[in-house]
């Protein structure tokens, strides 16, 4: 015979102030596990909207990132001949030499300065990226220094707004455009005219990486071996979208860091249900030897108490998801391996919640287990002498 739930649920009624702070602290902690995966779900994705499938990013053998790869223009010109590219409707070759560096600008949670990546790019790779829309503004003109910033730059960084001027290198540029990149990683970064960005930073000769648009799928790997098979450019490439999933390491440490914390937590609020439910068979002493008297079994004693600590720890979990709920949709920054700052918002996915509420059964079934197993060995008559 086993003992009705409805027993459960009133003792937890009845002991209201225990079980809500043991709830809260089992709370914080799934609410720190779900912010943790949030933060790292929404940089994955971040990452996988970049790029498109189509594109295939050429650097130099060696480099790792588009920041620490060099690209000279005669091996651009080289390369706009290769088998495979895509021609727009003008019939020049889609293919765009573009330089990156980075620039420090002060932002609203960083007033020291924060790295933000500032690519130059001709026309052409301006025409590639049709994915990316304007928001407010005009793209810049070649030859002008102008920029056009992404949504994201323009809203963290209060010196990057629509109309304002940047001091970067040897001029001060004038910001005519603010550009809408979905949630991909272009919405970090500043966007300015190749020819005119080079001669400001002294980079006439050789640029960072190429970008190239392959006719289709096929062409893309054809395009790829080639380049792997060409000593005399000395370049590698890799699909545009390849690139931006190998930037998802950015997240390894936020992601070690949160499970850490909240191990560490785990631990605590799992101590925190065991003392609960060793007090609640403290005081319950003589109900547990009623219940044995009135012909429950020790194993029904046991999966009772065991429940209770299971729903202890789903009012927990409850709590835990309605707090980290709370920043969904949060946008923040961290510094990628490109030593810029990328921006991306928090993502709780149903996933996420699922694995929260089941950390959350999974602490209160440390938690509960002893005690439920020190109720069930209760004899009889020693239950019912205990106070």
């Amino acid at each position: 015979m086993n003992i009705p739930i409805t027993y459960n649920l009133r003792n937890l009624i009845v002991r209201r102030g225990t079980t809500i702070m043991t709830a809260l602290g089992i709370s914080l902690t799934v609410a720190v596990l779900i912010t943790t995966m949030a933060l790292v779900e929404g940089l994955n994705l971040m990452f996988a909207s970049s790029g498109n499938p189509l594109h295939v990013l050429v650097m130099r053998k060696g480099s790792t990132a588009e920041l620490n790869s060099s690209f000279s223009r005669q091996m651009f010109q080289d390369l706009k001949f290769k088998n495979g590219i895509a021609r727009n409707s003008k019939g020049d070759p889609m293919v765009s030499l573009e330089l990156i560096t980075v620039v420090n600008l002060p932002s609203i949670e960083n007033p020291d300065g924060s790295n933000v990546t500032l690519r130059g790019m001709s026309p052409t790779g301006v025409e590639m990226r049709d994915d990316i829309k304007l928001e407010n503004g005009r793209w810049f003109q070649p030859g002008r220094t102008e920029l056009v910033v992404g949504k994201s730059v323009a809203r963290r960084f209060p010196d990057a707004k629509l109309g304002g001027k940047l001091r970067l290198a040897r001029s001060t540029w004038e910001i005519v455009g603010v550009m809408d990149a979905g949630t991909s990683a272009s919405n970090s970064e500043i966007f300015a005219d190749l020819n005119q960005m080079a001669g400001d930073y002294n980079r006439t000769e050789a640029a960072s990486s190429a970008l190239v648009r392959a006719v289709d799928e096929v062409a893309v790997q054809a395009l790829v071996n080639d380049l792997e098979n060409d000593r005399r450019l000395n370049v590698y490439g890799q699909t545009e979208k390849d690139y931006y999933t190998s930037q998802t390491s950015s997240g390894n440490l936020f992601r070690f860091i949160g499970l850490f914390v909240a191990a560490i937590m785990a631990i605590g609020s799992a101590f925190a249900a065991m003392n609960t439910m060793y007090a609640a068979v403290a005081r319950r002493s003589k109900e547990i030897g009623t219940l044995r008297v009135l012909g429950f079994s020790r194993i029904s004693i046991l999966f009772s108490f065991l429940i209770e600590s299971l729903l202890l720890a789903t009012l927990g979990g409850l709590f835990g998801i309605a707090l980290a709920l709370q920043l969904n949709g949060f946008s923040t920054g961290i510094q990628s391996t490109t030593f810029s700052e990328v921006t991306f918002s928090l993502r709780i996915t149903p996933s996420i919640m699922l694995s929260g509420m089941s950390f959350a059964l999974v602490m209160g079934a440390m938690g509960g287990l002893l005690p439920a197993a020190n109720a069930a060995r209760k004899q009889i008559l020693t239950a019912l002498r205990e106070i």
